[in-house]
């Protein structure tokens, strides 16, 4: 029996927003515990929502950016339910008229392009952190995170495997982080994804009984998560226990390697949604959106088709360049400066990422760009070959040196003189008459072993260009 896996993903989305939605406390990641809480975000008796207006702004921002249509009157609902990281036991969300409907977003896996559609997003706020101790029967709340302004993107269930649901989030990243709408860092939960996923016959249309994996936030996890839950309903189809699929939520545990089974799944009932009694209906102006939509940056999709198009560059490289947002700012001031689009994409995509360890060295590039131009410079000119500038590179980074300090202190520079040069190539081809004798005899790669020793005598100091000039021109003489 062959199966299709049918994916559903509900993106939660942490906004740029300096203060949180209902209330003026701080967003900032890492204070320590409870420190930016107020009698609003911790829901105290009488206490009031005020409405953050950037919030609003970034939320209609994020539905033009991936092609919804905004619905210029929309509401806020409290959705009902206890849990300890939500004091006030209800979450101030939406529900019949969230602020972005009917979007898309196109992907593209192993070269075929796709259309996914984003069925809404609704704005709402996150709840706190729970903190489980090891080794003890405590659990611990920080309620920091309460009230930090969410949006929730919904897709419809248009996604066919767990490589898909990948490329669609990376997609989706690279759009929120283009547009400003969030940074993004799912290590720090400013991104999380539950998937819904289920299977069904191939060349059925009827949809199976659906099960929802919580609060993925790496993509490396979620495509893991998302392949073992979609072998075990596969298995149990197999062996005719498709019964045992329940409705239900569950949570990935990374260590054992497969989903496990938490509670079974809510309905919208089962929340008794209502309208937001403390909150007016939001009403935006058209003239409002048409000025968000005036203003939104470049976004991935029209870089990527403009580097192409005005540089040159490789697709491959285009695409891990525009795949983060800060590689793809420093390449642009590194060819402002007078590189070459090409070899300053080579050096950024190769050398620079080797030696870039984790996205927060990524955002905040140390070297300055001026010192790759430098490097590139110096390489044109014949002052040091290519295997000194890649050890002038590693130099560089950490330090406040400049290249030319750092060729002076180790003794990098190429020696180019003609003079200087023809001497060592008359000494090296007297000491090898066999390679001499080789090229006269219509072998050619005697001119490479020749360049070999050159290279060993001067410690890879001699320019290549001229010593393979030089030696050609000795034994053709």
């Amino acid at each position: 029996m062959i199966f299709e896996t049918i994916i559903g993903l509900e993106i939660h989305v942490e906004l740029l927003t300096k203060s949180k939605i209902f209330c003026s406390c701080s967003t900032e990641f890492g204070a320590a515990p409870n420190e930016n809480t107020c009698p609003v975000c911790t829901g105290l008796p009488g206490t009031l929502p005020v409405l953050n207006e950037e919030a609003v702004a970034l939320a209609i921002r994020a539905g033009r950016a991936i092609n919804c249509e905004i619905n210029t009157v929309n509401k806020f609902d409290r959705k009902n339910y206890f849990y300890p990281d939500l004091p006030k036991a209800y979450q101030i969300s939406q529900f019949d008229l969230p602020i972005c409907v009917k979007g898309y977003v196109d992907i593209e896996v192993e070269g075929k392009k796709k259309r996914v559609r984003i069925t809404r997003i609704h704005m709402e706020e996150d709840a706190g952190k729970l903190l489980h101790l090891e080794e003890e029967a405590t659990t611990l709340i920080d309620y920091n995170r309460t009230g930090v302004p969410l949006i929730e993107i919904v897709t419809e269930p248009d996604l066919r495997s767990p490589e898909e649901a990948v490329a669609f989030l990376k997609n989706l990243k690279e759009i929120l982080q283009y547009a400003n709408i969030s940074d993004c860092r799912m290590e720090q939960g400013s991104l999380r994804c539950d998937a819904n996923i289920s299977l069904r016959q191939a060349g059925t249309e009827t949809l199976n009984t659906r099960v929802e994996i919580k609060n993925l936030n790496s993509f490396k996890e979620i495509l893991k998560a998302l392949k073992k839950e979609e072998k075990r309903q596969q298995e149990l189809y197999l062996y005719g226990e498709g019964h045992k699929i329940q409705q239900e939520t569950r949570k990935w545990d990374a260590a054992k390697g497969k989903t496990i089974a938490m509670r079974s799944k809510e309905e919208s009932h089962d929340y008794r949604y209502f309208p937001e009694p403390d909150l007016p209906p939001v009403v935006i102006d058209q003239h409002k959106i048409e000025e968000i939509q005036k203003n939104l940056p470049e976004l991935p999709a029209e870089k990527r088709a403009r580097f192409i198009e005005k540089y040159g560059v490789q697709k491959m490289q285009v695409d891990i360049l525009v795949g983060k947002k800060a590689l793809a700012d420093y390449f642009e001031k590194v060819v402002a400066l007078g590189a070459t689009p090409v070899e300053a994409a080579n050096w950024i995509t190769v050398d620079m990422l080797r030696l870039l360890k984790d996205e927060e060295e990524i955002l905040e590039i140390s070297l300055k760009p001026q010192y790759i131009v430098q490097l590139l410079k110096m390489i044109d000119e014949g002052k040091i070959s290519r295997t000194a500038a890649k050890e002038v590179f590693e130099e560089l980074w950490g330090t406040e040196k400049t290249p030319d300090e750092v060729v002076q202190e180790k003794g990098l520079k190429q020696i180019s003189g003609t003079e200087e040069l023809e001497k060592v190539v008359i000494d090296i081809i007297a000491q090898h008459p066999q390679a001499v004798e080789d090229y006269k005899n219509g072998k050619s790669q005697a001119v490479g072993y020749l360049m070999g020793q050159i290279m060993k005598t001067t410690g890879g100091k001699a320019n290549p260009k001229l010593v393979k000039e030089i030696i050609t021109s000795k034994l053709n003489d």
